[in-house]
């Protein structure tokens, strides 16, 4: 008599609505997010969603889950604590690295499914402070480790299946790795060291074939490179302390720059994440000034978004960005603790001729 009496006081506290000072202590969820940015040409830019947790991932509870949650305390979730670098493969699932979590998250809305990559006191292959995240046709994923000086590979399925830089001792070869883009065609690997102001060409075993760059202000020379992204035939590499954006080809020889130091529209002062859309365009983010500017290849700025802040569209010293297939925006909004998902939707293309 006295459990069904306990059970039933039960689900009238779960049928109560949630009290006030709850409600005031919860980010809202209902936050529309900026009006959509009416672009030149029939062009738009529209705000989709944000995230930040496991529990955004998995299906909603049900009455008698949250019932047991009650009885017995709700299930610790994964959130993102320090983001840093994000990338999506081709189930599009979104793969997020996190120095504050030393891991990588990866969230499958699709399946409703979550996975918490990570590698402590494994001797010499742990991984620390994962940094960058990029991945191959097959979906491998590649993640460098800045404080490791090495880059982790898992497969697929988010099985560790080997380290690319380990010397006897537990050292890497690489000072500072950061960026890192894989071109699955030509079997090759490239790598920014940061402190060595070089990018790395590696075949997929990890052995060096060609280093590009080296400290300078001049064409194909670099002042603490970063983030790094292909782009057909192009190499893009974030060259923050000369506050631009260098495009090379993969080779390594110089193309066109675009960027320089300021505070104003066009100018760069602690250049992130970089993307290129559908038609070419390129994103960069700025960390400081909490935008992402848009530019052509002449170099001309097309527009920006964002500015900084904690409301849905705001940035709070944003770090990567990454744009899929299907010109889905996604930026590492890193202090604020969430991922921010935009959508450009750019001209039609021609329909083809019997269709």
């Amino acid at each position: 008599m006295r459990v069904a009496l306990k059970l039933s006081s039960l689900i009238v506290l779960l049928l109560l609505p949630i009290p006030d000072w709850a409600s005031r202590h919860t980010p809202k969820s209902d936050d529309p997010g900026p009006p959509e940015l009416l672009l030149e040409g029939g062009r738009k830019l529209t705000y989709e969603r944000s995230f930040g947790s496991e529990r955004e991932v998995k299906p909603k509870r049900g009455f008698w889950n949250r019932l047991v949650d009650f009885v017995a305390g709700e299930p610790e979730f994964r959130n993102l604590v320090r983001p840093y670098s994000i990338a999506t493969d081709s189930r599009g699932r979104i793969i997020v690295t996190d120095p504050g979590a030393a891991g990588v998250h990866i969230f499958d809305f699709a399946q409703q499914k979550y996975k918490f990559l990570q590698r402590r006191d494994k001797g010499k292959d742990s991984m620390l402070v994962p940094q960058c995240v990029a991945v191959d046709a097959q979906d491998n994923i590649y993640v460098t480790d800045s404080e490791s000086g090495k880059i982790f590979v898992f497969d697929s399925g988010g099985k560790y299946e080997r380290a690319i830089g380990s010397l006897k001792g537990g050292e890497g070869y690489f000072k500072r790795p950061t960026g890192i883009a894989v071109d699955s065609a030509a079997q090759r690997i490239y790598v920014t060291d940061t402190l060595r102001n070089k990018v790395f060409m590696m075949d997929m075993q990890g052995s060096i074939l060609q280093t590009i760059g080296k400290n300078g202000a001049g064409e194909a020379e670099f002042n603490f490179p970063t983030e790094l992204r292909l782009d057909g035939q192009n190499l893009i590499v974030v060259d923050a302390m000369n506050f631009r954006i260098q495009v090379l080809d993969q080779s390594g020889s110089f193309r066109y720059a675009i960027g320089s130091i300021g505070d104003s529209s066009g100018s760069m002062f602690r250049p992130k994440g970089i993307g290129v859309d559908s038609e070419g365009d390129l994103y960069i983010v700025d960390g400081l000034w909490g935008v992402v500017q848009v530019f052509n290849r002449q170099g001309d700025l097309l527009y920006y978004f964002g500015k900084r802040g904690m409301h849905a569209g705001e940035f709070q010293l944003p770090t990567g960005l990454f744009i899929d297939h299907d010109d889905r925006i996604f930026v590492v909004d890193s202090f604020n603790r969430r991922i921010q998902v935009f959508h450009y939707f750019g001209l039609k293309k021609p329909a083809k001729e019997g269709m």
